[in-house]
């Protein structure tokens, strides 16, 4: 996994430099989630990691699915990814694209752990909240957690921010051995 993103990291901040300066980004997300897309296609795989097939021919089928066959820097990013076989880090490439794009945007990843499902408005208010407590536009990332029994705990970077019954009872028991 770390090796992956070691190569990833030169190509995705290339296409992120790429898109910033032609002031593509969100093309460029879209781009790299359908590529990502192909390149972890069961049948794709099996393509990419045959030698009958040369780069050229693999860089042509990836553009030509990519549904954008008629944009050159595509084309010559797919190009150099076939050639440098590195076809399989696109997952990676967008996720780190992402990563960049999020941090030069101003936006922080939160993770919600919450027992019981959020509806739209609710989740909408509580980040409305959240954004307002850490002080920077936050993208959710929802999961599930039984065991907080109810409530929220919500980490954002290195801070996290227990709200849930768990963390109390937790809080009320280590406040009672004390």
């Amino acid at each position: 996994m770390a090796e992956s993103v070691t190569v990833a990291r030169p190509y995705a901040q290339a296409v992120y430099r790429l898109a910033k300066e032609s002031k593509a980004l969100a093309t460029w997300s879209e781009r790299l989630q359908r590529l990502a897309a192909i390149a972890q296609d069961a049948e794709m795989t099996k393509v990419v990691g045959n030698p009958k097939f040369s780069a050229k021919q693999i860089a042509e089928l990836f553009i030509s699915l990519s549904g954008d066959s008629g944009n050159q820097e595509l084309a010559s990013f797919i190009g150099v990814l076939a050639e440098n076989e590195r076809l399989n880090v696109l997952a990676q490439i967008r996720e780190i694209y992402e990563e960049l794009r999020s941090a030069d945007e101003g936006v922080k990843e939160a993770t919600v752990f919450t027992a019981f499902a959020l509806d739209d408005a609710q989740l909408k208010n509580l980040m409305n909240q959240l954004e307002t407590h850490f002080g920077s536009k936050l993208q959710p990332r929802v999961e599930m957690d039984a065991e907080l029994i109810g409530g929220v705990k919500v980490v954002v970077g290195d801070q996290v921010l227990d709200a849930s019954v768990r963390g109390k009872l937790d809080a009320m028991a280590t406040a009672l051995k004390n």
